[in-house]
């Protein structure tokens, strides 16, 4: 027989094994729609109104539930202290920080949709990715980083990282926030828009007061010295200083 007449009843089997399989498949889904207690499918296009949905524009430059990524500069967003969130997007929202896309997104939410977002995301907890192994730094660099984050620089009138962002730098209740397990490119550019008054928050501005002091060789030593540390076991941010904060600080307002 030719093998054009052997093929013709082959596809023939299998184009009615395929609107068998269809038939079924949908009967199956009527069934499951008929039983009491369990929901029909959402219809097309249908988009659930939850915060987790509401929020995952985030997810595009914070990652995976605000876990950040592997880009290099977007902060961490999941555990961070949720007034310290809520302050940030206000600040956005007001013009006290500036970034287009951040911007854009929130000039029209209220103080209680942003307080919304910033609760979500600081219940989050998710594990931090290890340290980098290595770094460009210089020993002499590290050294004078960790002396700016232990001692500060009396001599200028900088007091050290840990006085208000706590023992183990994961942050102070309500809006202060960790320094360890941020990406080094963020570090900096924060830090530089202290120096250069491109940043600012609610009065009292206290990083305002201290990173107008730093010079450039600073920030790159602490920033150096931060991103090599590994994030403690437990990351959640102290509820209080580990002492009197050595300024008034708007972060540390309720």
């Amino acid at each position: 027989m030719p093998p054009a007449l052997i093929a013709a009843p082959r596809m023939k089997n299998k184009s009615c094994f395929t609107r068998r399989i269809g038939i079924a498949a949908l009967l199956a889904l009527g069934a499951l729609a008929a039983r009491p207690g369990l929901a029909a499918p959402p219809p097309p296009g249908h988009v659930p109104d939850t915060i987790e949905q509401r929020v995952a524009a985030c997810i595009a430059c914070h990652g995976r539930e605000g876990s950040s990524t592997e880009a290099g500069y977007f902060p961490r967003l999941s555990g961070k202290p949720a007034g310290y969130l809520f302050n940030q997007l206000q600040s956005y929202r007001d013009g006290r920080r500036f970034n287009s896309d951040m911007t854009h997104m929130v000039r029209h939410m209220s103080d209680a949709y942003l307080r919304e977002i910033a609760e979500y995301f600081a219940a989050i907890q998710l594990p931090y990715p290890a340290p980098p192994a290595t770094t460009d730094a210089t020993p002499a660099m590290l050294a004078r980083g960790k002396a700016l984050v232990f001692e500060g620089d009396p001599a200028r009138d900088i007091p050290a990282c840990v006085r208000c962002h706590g023992e183990s730098l994961t942050g102070v209740l309500p809006g202060i926030p960790g320094l360890v397990g941020l990406p080094r490119l963020y570090l900096s550019s924060q830090l530089g828009a202290w120096l250069t008054n491109d940043r600012h928050a609610l009065e009292p501005d206290c990083m305002a007061k201290v990173g107008r002091k730093l010079t450039s060789a600073d920030i790159n030593a602490v920033t150096s010295w931060l991103v090599m540390q590994p994030v403690p076991a437990d990351p959640k941010p102290q509820a209080a200083p580990p002492s009197p904060v050595p300024m008034g600080c708007s972060a540390l307002n309720p």
